[in-house]
């Protein structure tokens, strides 16, 4: 550092030490990359403010210039303006070359940073155009550091490419401006799943060495949040340059405040994009002079010994870049053809590709048809191969090798006389090379070659199968990508019907397609050839679309499902089911555990197609007008738009400050609004996502927005909590209409079909029509009546209607409440339907336009699409969490109450149920012979139903609130129960009346049975009670936890049991003392539940973070640690971990919570895992065999697992 600059901060270093926060200011001097992120740790360890500050200037004061400028321009940024001024005076004078060689500027520095970054070599044959690289190397320096987009643009083969390469070729500017280097992306039009494939390989480049994630991102969101912490932390203070764009959502993915040269044919692509930007345009042609110079190049003259036909040739192309350098890499070969060369340029003798008035495509063309004309005659074979290469697609070295059956040297010396022709173009990818062709190339091989496309598609696939198995292909691979992208493609271009259905209909490529890409572009594949692929078995293609559609929301996920067990709870008659068995079976022995669910032909998947749009709750869905397209927002404050039929994702937009609550298209389908908690409603233009209006006159937040169903004159109608409801006319700049009369906030609002009547929802518990002409108040419906029968709390009603769709004739509406979807027929009154498959709270309902399917979106971050007629058909019976199991030899037993009070008694083997009785039915059990049943209820009462002849036996003393827990004992002659108070009953039900065991001085948590006529209960209370039920007594009380205990275990040889408790810990105890023996802390979350293993050695505990932890009991020390890979911020487990148990032989442990997991208790890993279609399982009920599986999720269905064998 200068000593000027040094003096000036010793001088002023108390002043900075007293007032600056150091935290965001180191954050500018990481983004500029003078501060490394562990010298921003050791700041931040320092204990006070002070301290801190005092760091940071010591370890500058060790540093350079850069830092001091860095650190004087964090003070400005922060607001820390006096002490920026009195830095100023000290400011250090930063050398352009620092001594460097900067001849021409290339310095090996240069070439080295250029080729790290994967920026292309400079043309064989190349002139300056200094005016034009002066102009976009001003343009970047006003970016000063900031986030900031420059474009350069210009018509095709106006060399913008050339241009933006030659602006970074130059030392002192990259050392000055972009210190942290550049990264050169060729981008070119795409798809959403071409434009992750793009951003995938950016994100490899950048982490190479593989610090922040071991894995590709998934999905563009990911990839575009894993770029921007690249950006700043890995690369501050470098260049992104981002060639061939023509869509403004692609740059979208590159908003995250990096600094952004782009090349282009369209200037208004960064519309779209927020901050500074800066414009270059590039002429169509060059001028007289330069295109001579170039041509002089090429074939080694003076530009004054040109011929005549030099100027003509310049004249006839008007200079285009391109055109003259092709011509002039033929003349280089052949320098007595001007005429001839001229000639075909005049005559225009070629079939135009296309024409155009805003591009020069005929020379082009012309010029191209020559080019290929004069290749050698051993070559011109392989640049036909090149027909088939899509366009904007960069083609490994590897896949052409594999094509042509060549060494790679080979390959690379072919097309390297491609590229010397300018007839290709060559990228390099770290030591190996990609190629590509220009839009206009790929165009003239397709029309050229056009019979001979599907040979040569048929000749790729061909050569694909000589030389891989689907299986051997791994990411390392240089051309892995390339197939699963592609592969497709050609088999269906080659007309290869059969190998196409044995690809897509294969389970092995779907898995490991979906692990490398996420399931959208498989989606789309199966979209794009249903045609073909329905020529084989149109169920078959039925069966894998809706296996992809309904699986995406884990296919896009880490860590990646078991794709095997997802295939095994299809439907037995599935093609996914069949394949999946079969590979199940060779795995199982190998070693591998798979699960079968024996009772699903009972389940029937109601929803259609089940996308993740957002990283939150996603709080509205709605179709477009012509059902093409869905809008989506939520919690994450986006506005997302997709693909009806594949959920692709078609815009993103960052629509609010705040979370966005609602969201709808017009009936012309031109306009979306949204409406957010931040008070504001947005009207957005819904092809290009510009924003149109902000209409702000609500006092609090806006939940709900929509348009009239007549688009020639447009209303929206809003609801907010400040409970009103407003009209808008998208014409005028201020509300049309205020209704008042709702007493709480206003959730919903719906036009009716014909525009008269306005519906409004609110947490007042009623639904009101209005007139819209008038805005007075038509009708109020007191909607609760509907709800009267419903098995939720009463207490809940008046938040139950959170929205309401109509019909298109009016006839039926849809309500939402809680995470359930009612379907009334209006005419009746009468609830026509019911579905249920989200997790968590619905928050927004929708039928289609023809009313065929409806959509729902949730706090479980999914929006379903639901068959309408599906879900009216389906039968709406659904099981309680709570049931008992038996295990009999091979027989299963399953005593269950269902959603309308009846008790059922299923068998697991064959799935037959009897219904046995209807009652206020709140927990219920077996005994162990199953003679008898026995139930409690809601009023406290306990029944016995004796199974042989129906005899009921009612306990006289009731208990006074709902019976929680009940269980017979092992000779099924004792009753034992407990309920919402603090007592357990006992009853000797066939000889003497119940008596209660009272002690506790809060609720029962639950109790265990013990040997010698022991019980075991424990409490809300913390404590843990051993009485002895002959006698009436405490025979020991343990004082456990400062919380609840929540769960407890007896080891198998009794002499020991475990607590969990709220307070985050589990406790080992012996029955023998009454301190415990071990005190198991490292949870972070409630400790949920507990299970010692058969031999007693080890103790498993499960909590609220998903985590599992395995223990010594016999000195408490940790053994291992089970906890999967965190999923964006999910818990671990999908949730609380609620159960666990022990195999017999200890070596595997099953546990329950958001799914259900099994895991090898020698290594701590995972073994496999078994998704439900709901969540929150509360128990798992396991054979003694360790073989067979139950539980109930949250959705009521029932699942009977058995292990494969």
């Amino acid at each position: 550092m200068d000593a000027k600059a040094r003096n000036c901060l010793l001088q002023h270093r108390e002043a900075l030490e007293r007032d600056i926060k150091t935290s965001y200011i180191m954050d500018h001097m990481i983004s500029n990359g003078v501060l490394t992120v562990s010298e921003e740790e050791k700041v931040k360890n320092e204990p006070t403010q002070r301290q801190r500050a005092a760091m940071l200037i010591k370890m500058i004061l060790k540093k350079d210039n850069h830092s001091y400028i860095s650190f004087y321009n964090a003070l400005l940024h922060e607001g820390y303006k006096d002490l920026a001024a009195l830095l100023h005076g000290g400011i250090p004078v930063v050398s352009s070359s620092d001594g460097k060689d900067s001849v021409s500027g290339i310095t090996s520095y240069v070439r080295t940073v250029l080729c790290e970054g994967g920026v292309p070599q400079r043309p064989v044959v190349f002139v300056t155009r200094k005016k034009l690289v002066n102009a976009i190397q001003q343009k970047l320096s006003k970016l000063n550091g900031e986030p900031g987009w420059v474009t350069i643009y210009g018509m095709a083969g106006c060399g913008k490419s050339v241009l933006a390469a030659e602006a970074v070729r130059d030392h002192s500017f990259l050392e000055d401006c972009f210190p942290g280097g550049v990264h050169w992306v060729s981008v070119g039009k795409q798809d959403k799943s071409g434009l992750l494939m793009k951003l995938q390989n950016l994100c490899a480049r950048l982490d190479q060495d593989e610090n922040f994630s071991q894995r590709l991102p998934l999905n563009i969101e990911e990839a575009k949040d894993r770029l921007r912490i690249l950006m700043l932390r890995k690369h501050p203070r470098s260049l992104l340059i981002l060639d061939d764009i023509w869509d403004p959502w692609v740059l979208k993915a590159f908003d995250n405040q990096c600094q952004i040269l782009l090349t282009t044919r369209d200037k208004s692509v960064t519309d779209s994009v927020m901050g500074p930007k800066y414009v270059v345009p590039v002429e169509s042609g060059l001028g007289k002079e330069k295109a001579l110079e170039i041509l002089s190049l090429f074939v080694n003259m003076k530009k004054a010994d040109l011929p005549e036909q030099a100027h003509s040739i310049i004249q006839e192309c008007k200079g285009s870049p391109l055109v003259v350098s092709l011509i002039g890499a033929l003349l280089r070969d052949f320098p007595n053809r001007w005429e001839y060369y001229l000639r075909q340029l005049q005559n225009k003798q070629f079939k135009r590709i296309r024409k155009s008035s805003s591009y020069d495509y005929e020379a082009l063309d012309e010029a191209m048809s020559i080019s290929v004309e004069m290749l050698r005659e051993d070559i011109k074979d392989y640049y036909t191969d090149l027909s088939i290469v899509q366009k904007d697609v960069k083609v490994p070295t590897k896949v052409l090798c594999i094509l042509w059956d060549l060494e790679t040297e080979e390959v690379e010396d072919i097309l390297q006389e491609f590229v010397n022709k300018s007839l290709l173009f060559c990228d390099r990818n770290g030591k190996s090379f990609l190629y590509y062709l220009h839009d206009l190339q790929v165009d003239f091989l397709t029309e050229k070659n056009r019979s001979q496309l599907q040979d040569l598609h048929k000749k790729m696939v061909t050569q694909f199968q000589r030389h891989h198995q689907l299986h051997s292909l791994t990411p390392d691979q240089e051309d892995c990508m390339y197939w699963y992208n592609f592969l497709a493609y050609h088999m269906a271009s080659a007309n290869m019907h059969k190998e196409l259905c044995a690809l897509m209909f294969s389970l092995d490529w779907i898995k490991a397609k979906t692990e490398l890409v996420g399931p959208a572009h498989l989606i789309h594949e199966f979209v794009e050839y249903r045609h073909i692929l329905d020529e084989k078995d149109g169920t078959d293609c039925e069966n894998f679309q809706e296996f992809l559609s309904l699986n995406g929301h884990l296919l896009g996920r880490q860590p990646f499902p078991n794709i095997v067990q997802l295939g095994l709870c299809e439907l037995e008659t599935s093609e996914v089911y069949r394949q999946a068995k079969l590979q199940a079976k060779q795995e199982v022995d190998n070693g591998m555990l798979y699960l079968e669910w024996v009772n699903k032909k009972n389940m029937k998947n109601l929803s259609r197609l089940v996308v993740r749009p957002h990283t939150d709750a996603v709080y509205h869905a709605c179709f477009s007008e012509d059902g093409q397209r869905i809008a989506s927002s939520g919690a994450d404050k986006t506005l997302q738009v997709f693909k009806a039929e594949t959920g692709e994702k078609l815009l993103e937009i960052k629509a609010h400050e705040d979370e966005v609550l609602c969201c709808a298209f017009s009936a012309d389908d031109r306009f979306i609004a949204t409406c957010s908690v931040d008070k504001k409603v947005k009207i957005w233009n819904s092809m290009t996502g510009e924003l149109v209006r902000i209409y702000d006159e609500h006092s609090e937040q806006v939940n709900c927005c929509h348009f009239t169903n007549n688009s020639s004159h447009l209303l929206l109608a809003t609801g907010s909590n400040d409970y009103f409801l407003k009209l808008w006319d998208l014409n005028q700049e201020e509300c049309r209409n205020t209704m008042f009369g709702h007493t709480n906030s206003v959730s919903h609002c719906r036009f009716s079909p014909d525009d008269q009547v306005l519906a409004s929802c609110s947490a007042d518990g009623t639904l009101k029509l209005w007139d819209v002409k008038s805005a007075n108040e038509r009708k109020s419906i007191n909607v609760k009546q509907f709800f009267l029968n419903s098995e939720e709390p009463q207490e809940d009603l008046e938040v139950i209607v959170k929205c309401c769709s109509w019909s298109a004739d009016g006839a039926q509406i849809m309500v939402a409440a809680k995470n359930k979807v009612f379907l009334w027929s209006m005419d009746s009154g009468l609830k026509v339907a019911d579905c249920r498959g989200h997790l968590s709270w619905v928050h927004c309902v929708m039928f289609s336009p023809d009313g065929s399917s409806f959509l729902t979106s949730s706090d479980d971050q999914t929006v379903r699409l639901w068959e309408t007629k599906k879900v009216c058909k389906n039968s709406a019976t659904v099981l309680k969490q709570e049931i008992d199991v038996v295990f009999q030899e091979n027989e299963v037993t399953v005593l269950a109450v269902d959603n309308i009070r009846r008790l059922q008694l299923i068998n697991g083997n064959t799935g037959q149920i009897d219904y046995l009785t209807e009652a206020q039915v709140s927990c219920c059990c077996l005994s162990p012979h199953l003679q008898y049943l026995a139930f409690g209820a809601e009023d406290g009462a306990i029944q016995i139903l004796e199974l042989l002849n129906n005899r009921i036996f009612q306990s006289r003393n009731a208990h006074k609130t709902t019976v929680r827990h009940i269980q017979f004992t092992a000779d099924g002659k004792t009753l034992i129960s407990s309920s919402d108070d603090s007592a357990v009953q006992i009853w000797n039900w066939q000889s003497e009346d119940p008596f209660f065991l009272q002690a506790h001085q809060e609720t029962v948590k639950d109790f265990k049975l013990l040997k010698n006529s022991r019980l075991l209960s424990w409490s809300f209370d913390g404590t843990v009670k051993v009485w002895n039920i002959t006698t009436r007594r405490i025979e020991k009380d343990f004082v456990c936890h400062q919380d609840t205990v929540l769960s407890c275990d007896i080891s198998s040889d009794g002499a020991k049991f475990s607590s969990t408790s709220a307070d985050k810990t589990a406790k080992i105890w012996s029955f023998e003392l009454l301190s415990p023996l071990h005190e198991l802390r490292g949870h972070k979350g409630c400790v949920r539940c507990s299970s010692f293993s058969v031999d007693n050695t080890m103790l498993a505990t499960g909590d609220d973070n998903g985590e599992i932890r395995i223990w010594n009991v016999s000195n408490g020390e940790l053994l291992h640690l089970c906890a999967p890979i965190s999923v964006e911020g999910a818990a671990t487990h999908g949730g609380w971990v609620t159960d666990l148990c022990f195999s017999p032989d200890t070596k595997m442990l099953v546990s329950a919570g958001g799914y259900l997991k099994w895991w090898n208790v020698v290594t701590g890993e995972s073994s496999q895992t078994f998704y439900t279609n709901g969540t929150n399982l509360k128990k798992i009920h396991v054979s003694p065999d360790f073989k067979t599986y139950v539980t109930v999720d949250n959705l009521g269905i029932l699942y009977i697992l058995k292990i494969l064998e």
